[in-house]
Protein backbone atom coordinates (compact mmCIF):
# COMPACT_ATOMS: atom_id res chain seq x y z
CA UNK A 1 0.00 0.00 0.00
CA UNK A 2 1.05 3.61 -0.52
CA UNK A 3 0.78 6.53 1.87
CA UNK A 4 1.87 10.17 2.01
CA UNK A 5 5.48 10.14 3.18
CA UNK A 6 8.25 10.38 4.11
CA UNK A 7 8.50 8.74 7.55
CA UNK A 8 6.77 10.43 10.51
CA UNK A 9 3.81 12.01 8.70
CA UNK A 10 0.36 11.99 10.28
CA UNK A 11 -0.51 9.74 7.35
CA UNK A 12 1.92 7.15 8.69
CA UNK A 13 0.47 7.54 12.19
CA UNK A 14 -3.00 6.82 10.78
CA UNK A 15 -1.67 3.77 8.99
CA UNK A 16 0.04 2.42 12.10
CA UNK A 17 -3.20 2.82 14.09
CA UNK A 18 -4.70 -0.01 12.00
CA UNK A 19 -3.03 -3.38 12.77
CA UNK A 20 -4.00 -4.96 9.44
CA UNK A 21 -2.58 -2.02 7.46
CA UNK A 22 0.56 -1.83 9.59
CA UNK A 23 1.31 -5.43 8.60
CA UNK A 24 1.35 -4.58 4.86
CA UNK A 25 4.28 -3.50 2.71
CA UNK A 26 3.86 0.26 3.16
CA UNK A 27 5.49 2.55 0.60
CA UNK A 28 5.83 6.29 1.29
CA UNK A 29 5.25 8.54 -1.73
CA UNK A 30 6.02 12.27 -1.90
CA UNK A 31 2.56 13.74 -2.68
CA UNK A 32 -1.13 12.97 -2.24
CA UNK A 33 -1.47 12.91 -6.02
CA UNK A 34 1.29 10.32 -6.29
CA UNK A 35 -0.47 8.05 -3.77
CA UNK A 36 -3.80 8.22 -5.58
CA UNK A 37 -2.28 7.87 -9.05
CA UNK A 38 -0.19 4.84 -8.00
CA UNK A 39 -3.31 3.17 -6.60
CA UNK A 40 -5.35 3.89 -9.73
CA UNK A 41 -2.56 2.57 -11.96
CA UNK A 42 -2.29 -0.68 -10.02
CA UNK A 43 1.25 -0.04 -8.82
CA UNK A 44 -0.08 -0.64 -5.29
CA UNK A 45 -3.25 -2.30 -4.03
CA UNK A 46 -4.27 0.38 -1.54
CA UNK A 47 -3.64 4.06 -0.91
CA UNK A 48 -4.09 6.11 2.26
CA UNK A 49 -4.55 9.88 2.02
CA UNK A 50 -5.95 12.75 4.15
CA UNK A 51 -9.34 14.06 3.11
CA UNK A 52 -10.53 16.40 5.89
CA UNK A 53 -9.24 18.33 8.90
CA UNK A 54 -11.35 19.59 11.80
CA UNK A 55 -9.81 23.09 11.62
CA UNK A 56 -9.01 23.69 7.97
CA UNK A 57 -11.72 21.58 6.33
CA UNK A 58 -11.39 19.49 3.20
CA UNK A 59 -8.14 18.49 1.53
CA UNK A 60 -9.23 19.63 -1.92
CA UNK A 61 -6.61 17.74 -3.94
CA UNK A 62 -7.94 14.47 -2.51
CA UNK A 63 -11.58 15.41 -3.08
CA UNK A 64 -11.02 16.59 -6.65
CA UNK A 65 -8.94 13.61 -7.75
CA UNK A 66 -11.53 11.19 -6.37
CA UNK A 67 -14.48 13.14 -7.76
CA UNK A 68 -13.19 14.06 -11.22
CA UNK A 69 -10.01 12.27 -12.20
CA UNK A 70 -9.71 8.70 -10.94
CA UNK A 71 -11.91 5.63 -10.54
CA UNK A 72 -11.22 4.65 -6.95
CA UNK A 73 -13.48 3.47 -4.14
CA UNK A 74 -13.14 4.36 -0.47
CA UNK A 75 -12.60 1.24 1.66
CA UNK A 76 -12.35 2.74 5.15
CA UNK A 77 -12.04 6.01 7.02
CA UNK A 78 -9.55 6.60 9.82
CA UNK A 79 -9.73 9.56 12.22
CA UNK A 80 -6.78 10.47 14.43
CA UNK A 81 -6.06 13.26 16.89
CA UNK A 82 -3.60 15.79 15.50
CA UNK A 83 -1.15 17.86 17.53
CA UNK A 84 1.19 20.15 15.61
CA UNK A 85 4.60 21.30 16.79
CA UNK A 86 7.09 23.88 15.61
CA UNK A 87 10.35 22.07 14.90
CA UNK A 88 13.82 23.58 14.47
CA UNK A 89 17.46 22.50 14.31
CA UNK A 90 19.18 21.71 17.57
CA UNK A 91 19.88 24.89 19.53
CA UNK A 92 17.55 27.10 17.47
CA UNK A 93 15.37 29.63 19.30
CA UNK A 94 11.80 30.66 18.57
CA UNK A 95 12.83 34.31 18.14
CA UNK A 96 15.32 33.32 15.40
CA UNK A 97 12.68 31.84 13.09
CA UNK A 98 12.12 33.78 9.86
CA UNK A 99 10.53 31.06 7.75
CA UNK A 100 7.93 28.37 8.53
CA UNK A 101 7.47 25.45 6.17
CA UNK A 102 4.93 22.60 6.03
CA UNK A 103 2.08 21.24 3.96
CA UNK A 104 -0.56 23.91 3.37
CA UNK A 105 -3.31 22.34 5.47
CA UNK A 106 -0.92 22.23 8.46
CA UNK A 107 0.28 25.85 8.29
CA UNK A 108 -3.34 26.94 7.85
CA UNK A 109 -4.22 25.21 11.13
CA UNK A 110 -1.56 27.32 12.89
CA UNK A 111 -2.31 30.69 11.31
CA UNK A 112 -2.98 32.52 14.57
CA UNK A 113 0.15 31.14 16.26
CA UNK A 114 2.32 32.27 13.35
CA UNK A 115 0.84 35.78 13.35
CA UNK A 116 1.16 36.22 17.11
CA UNK A 117 4.52 34.55 17.77
CA UNK A 118 6.35 34.78 14.45
CA UNK A 119 5.30 38.14 12.96
CA UNK A 120 6.83 38.68 9.56
CA UNK A 121 7.84 35.05 9.10
CA UNK A 122 7.52 33.73 5.54
CA UNK A 123 5.32 30.64 5.13
CA UNK A 124 6.48 28.17 2.46
CA UNK A 125 4.87 24.97 1.21
CA UNK A 126 6.06 21.39 1.48
CA UNK A 127 4.38 18.19 0.30
CA UNK A 128 3.98 16.90 3.87
CA UNK A 129 4.79 17.77 7.47
CA UNK A 130 7.56 15.14 7.46
CA UNK A 131 9.10 16.44 4.24
CA UNK A 132 9.24 19.89 5.86
CA UNK A 133 11.01 18.46 8.93
CA UNK A 134 13.38 16.53 6.67
CA UNK A 135 14.30 19.72 4.82
CA UNK A 136 14.94 21.70 8.02
CA UNK A 137 17.21 18.95 9.32
CA UNK A 138 19.10 18.72 6.02
CA UNK A 139 19.63 22.49 5.58
CA UNK A 140 20.59 23.12 9.22
CA UNK A 141 19.38 26.73 9.10
CA UNK A 142 18.19 27.92 12.56
CA UNK A 143 16.02 30.60 10.93
CA UNK A 144 13.80 27.98 9.25
CA UNK A 145 11.32 25.89 11.23
CA UNK A 146 8.87 23.16 10.23
CA UNK A 147 5.38 22.40 11.48
CA UNK A 148 5.07 18.69 12.09
CA UNK A 149 4.73 15.78 14.46
CA UNK A 150 6.67 15.17 17.65
CA UNK A 151 7.72 11.88 16.02
CA UNK A 152 9.30 13.85 13.16
CA UNK A 153 11.47 15.70 15.68
CA UNK A 154 12.77 12.34 16.94
CA UNK A 155 13.23 10.83 13.48
CA UNK A 156 15.05 13.83 11.97
CA UNK A 157 16.95 15.00 15.06
CA UNK A 158 15.15 18.31 15.61
CA UNK A 159 14.12 20.31 18.67
CA UNK A 160 10.49 21.11 19.48
CA UNK A 161 10.62 24.92 19.62
CA UNK A 162 6.92 25.18 20.53
CA UNK A 163 4.47 22.32 21.20
CA UNK A 164 0.77 22.20 20.23
CA UNK A 165 0.79 25.25 17.97
CA UNK A 166 -2.57 24.50 16.31
CA UNK A 167 -5.07 27.34 16.75
CA UNK A 168 -7.93 25.25 18.16
CA UNK A 169 -8.03 22.31 20.61
CA UNK A 170 -9.52 18.97 19.65
CA UNK A 171 -7.89 18.98 16.24
CA UNK A 172 -8.43 15.81 14.19
CA UNK A 173 -7.71 14.66 10.66
CA UNK A 174 -9.74 12.16 8.67
CA UNK A 175 -8.01 9.82 6.23
CA UNK A 176 -9.49 7.50 3.61
CA UNK A 177 -8.17 4.18 2.37
CA UNK A 178 -8.85 3.72 -1.35
CA UNK A 179 -8.66 0.86 -3.85
CA UNK A 180 -9.47 0.33 -7.51
CA UNK A 181 -12.49 -1.89 -6.88
CA UNK A 182 -14.64 -3.55 -4.26
CA UNK A 183 -17.18 -2.33 -1.70
CA UNK A 184 -16.70 -3.58 1.88
CA UNK A 185 -19.60 -5.54 3.35
CA UNK A 186 -21.98 -3.54 5.56
CA UNK A 187 -21.16 -3.46 9.26
CA UNK A 188 -24.24 -1.66 10.59
CA UNK A 189 -22.13 1.46 11.18
CA UNK A 190 -21.27 2.63 7.68
CA UNK A 191 -20.90 5.74 5.63
CA UNK A 192 -21.28 6.33 1.89
CA UNK A 193 -19.83 9.10 -0.25
CA UNK A 194 -21.34 10.31 -3.52
CA UNK A 195 -20.84 13.19 -5.94
CA UNK A 196 -24.07 14.64 -7.34
CA UNK A 197 -24.01 16.70 -10.53
CA UNK A 198 -27.01 18.97 -11.05
CA UNK A 199 -29.18 18.58 -14.12
CA UNK A 200 -29.61 22.34 -14.21
CA UNK A 201 -28.47 25.30 -12.10
CA UNK A 202 -31.93 26.62 -11.23
CA UNK A 203 -33.62 27.80 -8.02
CA UNK A 204 -34.36 24.83 -5.80
CA UNK A 205 -31.86 22.47 -7.46
CA UNK A 206 -29.99 21.82 -4.21
CA UNK A 207 -33.29 21.42 -2.36
CA UNK A 208 -34.37 18.75 -4.84
CA UNK A 209 -31.22 16.79 -3.99
CA UNK A 210 -31.54 17.17 -0.23
CA UNK A 211 -35.21 16.20 -0.27
CA UNK A 212 -34.27 12.68 -1.39
CA UNK A 213 -32.31 12.19 1.83
CA UNK A 214 -34.80 14.01 4.05
CA UNK A 215 -37.73 11.95 2.77
CA UNK A 216 -35.93 8.78 3.89
CA UNK A 217 -34.53 10.25 7.14
CA UNK A 218 -30.97 9.61 5.94
CA UNK A 219 -28.54 11.76 7.89
CA UNK A 220 -25.84 13.67 6.02
CA UNK A 221 -22.54 14.07 7.85
CA UNK A 222 -21.02 16.31 5.19
CA UNK A 223 -22.22 18.41 2.25
CA UNK A 224 -19.71 20.36 0.20
CA UNK A 225 -19.94 22.11 -3.16
CA UNK A 226 -17.01 21.88 -5.59
CA UNK A 227 -16.57 23.52 -9.01
CA UNK A 228 -16.97 21.00 -11.82
CA UNK A 229 -14.05 22.60 -13.76
CA UNK A 230 -16.42 23.33 -16.65
CA UNK A 231 -17.02 27.02 -16.01
CA UNK A 232 -17.84 29.63 -13.37
CA UNK A 233 -21.00 28.87 -11.44
CA UNK A 234 -21.07 25.19 -12.41
CA UNK A 235 -20.91 23.23 -9.15
CA UNK A 236 -21.47 19.68 -7.97
CA UNK A 237 -22.05 18.44 -4.43
CA UNK A 238 -19.91 15.94 -2.53
CA UNK A 239 -22.04 14.23 0.11
CA UNK A 240 -21.21 11.91 3.00
CA UNK A 241 -24.29 10.07 4.22
CA UNK A 242 -24.95 7.54 6.95
CA UNK A 243 -25.62 4.06 5.67
CA UNK A 244 -24.43 1.54 3.07
CA UNK A 245 -25.40 1.06 -0.57
CA UNK A 246 -26.50 -2.46 0.43
CA UNK A 247 -29.16 -0.88 2.69
CA UNK A 248 -32.47 -0.81 0.84
CA UNK A 249 -33.17 2.73 2.04
CA UNK A 250 -29.84 4.08 0.76
CA UNK A 251 -30.12 2.17 -2.51
CA UNK A 252 -33.60 3.60 -3.10
CA UNK A 253 -32.30 7.12 -2.44
CA UNK A 254 -29.37 6.75 -4.83
CA UNK A 255 -31.66 5.26 -7.48
CA UNK A 256 -33.91 8.32 -7.38
CA UNK A 257 -30.97 10.73 -7.40
CA UNK A 258 -29.44 9.02 -10.43
CA UNK A 259 -32.75 9.19 -12.32
CA UNK A 260 -33.37 12.87 -11.57
CA UNK A 261 -29.94 14.50 -11.65
CA UNK A 262 -27.37 14.85 -14.43
CA UNK A 263 -25.08 12.27 -12.88
CA UNK A 264 -24.18 10.63 -9.58
CA UNK A 265 -20.68 9.29 -8.93
CA UNK A 266 -20.40 6.65 -6.23
CA UNK A 267 -17.16 6.94 -4.24
CA UNK A 268 -17.83 4.08 -1.85
CA UNK A 269 -19.64 2.61 1.15
CA UNK A 270 -17.30 1.81 4.01
CA UNK A 271 -17.02 1.31 7.78
CA UNK A 272 -17.42 4.63 9.58
CA UNK A 273 -15.01 5.79 12.27
CA UNK A 274 -16.25 6.82 15.71
CA UNK A 275 -19.09 5.68 17.93
CA UNK A 276 -21.71 3.35 16.52
CA UNK A 277 -25.15 4.78 16.06
CA UNK A 278 -27.26 2.29 14.09
CA UNK A 279 -30.46 2.40 16.18
CA UNK A 280 -32.11 5.32 14.37
CA UNK A 281 -31.14 3.89 10.99
CA UNK A 282 -32.75 0.55 11.89
CA UNK A 283 -35.99 2.37 12.69
CA UNK A 284 -35.88 4.22 9.36
CA UNK A 285 -35.22 1.01 7.42
CA UNK A 286 -38.07 -0.76 9.23
CA UNK A 287 -40.46 2.09 8.38
CA UNK A 288 -39.37 2.02 4.74
CA UNK A 289 -39.87 -1.75 4.52
CA UNK A 290 -43.35 -1.43 6.05
CA UNK A 291 -44.25 1.24 3.48
CA UNK A 292 -42.82 -0.91 0.67
CA UNK A 293 -44.92 -3.89 1.76
CA UNK A 294 -48.03 -1.68 1.93
CA UNK A 295 -47.50 -0.43 -1.63
CA UNK A 296 -46.78 -3.96 -2.86
CA UNK A 297 -50.06 -5.14 -1.29
CA UNK A 298 -51.97 -2.35 -3.04
CA UNK A 299 -50.38 -3.15 -6.39
CA UNK A 300 -51.20 -6.80 -5.88
CA UNK A 301 -54.89 -5.91 -6.08
CA UNK A 302 -54.59 -4.47 -9.59
CA UNK A 303 -56.53 -6.46 -12.21
CA UNK A 304 -54.42 -7.05 -15.34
Amino acid sequence: MAYLGPAATFNQQALLSQPDLAALDARPLPTIGDVLAATAAGDVDLGLVPIENAIEGSVTVTLDMLAFELDLLIQREIVIDVSLNLLGVRGARLEDVREVTSIGVATAQCRRFIIEHLPGAVVTAANSTAEAAQRVAKDGDPSVAAIGTALAAEVYGLDVLAPEVEDHPGNQTRFVLVAREGVPAPTGHDKSTVVVFQRADVPGSLLSILQEFAARAINLSKLESRPTKRGLGDYCFIIDLEGHVDDELVADCLRDLRSKQADVRFLGSYPAAGDHGPALRRENVAAWKAAEEWVAALRGQVRH
